[in-house]
């Protein structure tokens, strides 16, 4: 496509992509988004009746989602996965949203499990995607892969400390990536979201004293939306992120930068 034709900049059409923990929250709205812009989209989490009722709430819309239902910890799934979805034609977005915190407190109480999970969901399933979807892209000219990190990858965390670790790790790997397959026009970046209204925080929107001190510490005083994330992986997967790879995105309100005043 030629980038100076500005009306096309946000145009995905003919692209295929597929969003893992599509079914909901972040992925889900980054799925509508990534197909709102022309993109055939596969929506994928181990839910896989949350896929289907997605997808079917997509579709009627008029957009063309799929769901395929896969759990991330099976290599072998995600390889099945991989070769049903490029069975189709090639895939040239990929974005990596799946993700768990399943320990909560200090780091080196997590428990062997904790960090079995976490690591392996959070970030070896990441890795194996890589493996699996960009020598294909390669070959059909290049694309882009987005992997979900977090602000809390990005700052000391007393309470998601193990979370955390692997969300840096995520911004790192997409440095890593990004050197690795940039020659083959490959583009792969990271975004960390902040405080995002999502059902996941429907607990913490609902608290008015961590609401207090956390709008206190974001300087546009609000917590995000989903549909602000997601436009930051359209302008990624797109021709108006053309120049952009190896990159760590904060969608945070500002929290990161802030004094706290």
């Amino acid at each position: 496509m030629d980038v100076t034709d500005y009306g096309r900049l946000f145009d995905l059409s003919g692209r295929q992509a597929l969003v893992t923990g599509g079914q909901r929250g972040l992925g889900l709205a980054i799925a509508t988004a990534l197909a709102s812009h022309g993109a055939t989209v596969w929506i994928c989490s181990e839910d896989g009746p949350g896929c289907q009722t997605a997808a079917a709430d997509l579709q009627a819309q008029g957009m063309a989602v799929h769901a395929i239902a896969c759990d991330v910890t099976d290599r072998a799934g995600l390889a099945g996965l991989v070769d049903r979805i490029t069975a189709t034609g090639p895939l040239d977005i990929l974005v990596c949203n799946a993700g768990v915190a399943p320990h909560a407190g200090p780091i080196t109480t997590a428990s062997d499990a904790d960090w079995q999970a976490t690591m392996t969901i959070n970030l070896q399933s990441v890795l194996w995607l890589a493996g699996l979807v960009l020598p294909g892209m390669a070959t059909t000219g290049g694309g882009s892969m987005i992997i979900m990190s977090s602000i809390a990858g990005l700052r000391g965390n007393k309470a998601l400390g193990l979370y955390a670790l692997s969300k840096a790790a995520n911004a790192q790997l997409a440095r890593n990536l990004a050197v690795e397959w940039g020659p083959s026009n490959i583009r792969v970046n990271a975004i960390s979201p902040g405080f995002i209204r999502t059902d996941l925080a429907r607990d913490l929107l609902a608290n008015k004293t961590f609401m207090e001190r956390r709008m206190a510490m974001t300087p546009l005083r609000r917590p995000g939306e989903v549909t602000e994330v997601a436009g930051v992986a359209v302008m990624l997967a797109s021709a108006a992120g053309g120049f952009i790879t190896g990159q760590n995105i904060v969608v945070d309100g500002g929290t990161l930068i802030t004094d706290g005043n």
